[in-house]
């Protein structure tokens, strides 16, 4: 049961979370940061699972880590310094967030199938719910919402 400060009680069968999960972490850009960067977002996956009782198939692990390799390649790649993985959570979205120093906004490009190279955004975009760009005061801010898949 949850007490609520005006005397309310709700029973629930077991508490859930208010808030949603939230962790972040500072990346150099030296050797290893991307897949330190999916290890973050594998380790954040699991404590879904385990603080929000998600149900979380093997489908969206895979997307959710797919836009977290996208997003901190393109920040590792483009950026001339430091960038900041951001991931929120809750039993049905997974909000991916990168922040970098470059101001450049990044492109999508129209499918085909003979370019080689630059189908990152394209890749994001197709398994995203949301996809924004931002200007911030020290960069950009590439925010990209995954749905997850209610059994």
């Amino acid at each position: 049961m949850i007490d609520h400060l005006d005397g309310a009680v709700i029973p629930t069968g077991f508490d859930v979370p208010v808030e949603p999960l939230r962790r972040a972490a500072h990346f150099t850009g030296e050797p290893g940061c991307i897949a330190e960067a999916r290890s973050f977002a594998s380790l954040f996956m699991e404590q879904l699972r385990t603080e929000w009782c998600a149900t979380i198939g093997d489908r969206d692990d895979g997307a959710v880590l797919l836009v977290v390799s996208e997003l901190v390649t393109n920040a590792d790649r483009h950026s001339n310094g430091p960038y900041i993985l951001e991931l929120e959570g809750t039993d049905t979205t997974v909000t991916v967030c990168v922040y970098d120093s470059s101001a450049a906004v990044p492109r999508r490009f129209p499918r085909d199938p003979e370019r080689v190279g630059r189908h990152g955004l394209e890749i994001v975009h197709a398994l995203t719910e949301e996809l924004h760009v931002e200007r911030v005061p020290v960069g950009k801010r590439v925010r990209a919402v995954v749905r997850l898949a209610q059994d």
